[in-house]
């Protein structure tokens, strides 16, 4: 499991670590981690090197432009959908919430006008591309985006992704997350 957490609702997400992981390693970096019972846990965290001079500053901050659409975000990880809920909501965004496909469809049935489904690819039940057929039915125009943290054999044994689909692998930043779900957005067809 890639989310995998011990902690107790309301304790925290439990994600931090796969959040280091995951910074670390789109930065092309390596993370050691020893752990011996009684005597503690180290990591280690090793980056590339940089060759070449200093930059002269910080680099200017990367703007992504949110919005006031409709997301729908359909997550089974309790912590991870409140994650990225949040980031979305940050954003503008108006997100409505489920935590299967079965979900999915009845918060559909309630709030017919959504523009971005952001869904899990793997899931009990339905899976995120079956979300994303029952949604495409209703609205064609639909935006999708599938996020997952399985590799890709085991995403593809979960039925065909549609192509026009974006893909955001997991973990993934708030700042990634609204940047895609943006340029999923502004790709769809006018009507």
């Amino acid at each position: 499991e890639p989310f995998f957490t011990t902690k107790k609702p309301g304790a925290g997400t439990g994600l931090g670590l796969a959040m280091v992981y995951g910074i670390v390693k789109q930065a092309g970096g390596h993370l050691d981690v020893y752990s011996e019972v009684g005597v503690g846990t180290a990591f280690k965290v090793y980056l590339p090197a940089v060759v070449g001079p200093a930059a002269a500053g910080p680099p200017a901050p990367v703007a992504v432009r949110g919005g006031t659409e409709a997301v729908l975000l359909v997550e089974d990880q309790e912590d991870v959908q409140q994650f990225a809920r949040l980031a979305l909501q940050s954003y503008g965004y108006t997100v409505l919430t489920a935590a299967d496909g079965a979900e999915a469809l009845r918060v559909l049935d309630a709030h017919p006008a959504v523009d971005v489904l952001v869904s899990d690819v793997v899931m009990p039940g339905m899976s995120g591309p079956e979300v994303a057929a029952a949604l495409r039915a209703r609205d064609p125009r639909v935006g999708v985006l599938f996020t997952s943290g399985y590799s890709d054999d085991a995403i593809d044994r979960h039925g065909p992704v549609p192509a026009d689909a974006a893909f955001l692998q997991k973990p993934y930043t708030p700042l990634a997350l609204a940047r895609t779900v943006r340029d999923v957005l502004d790709r769809r067809p006018p009507g």
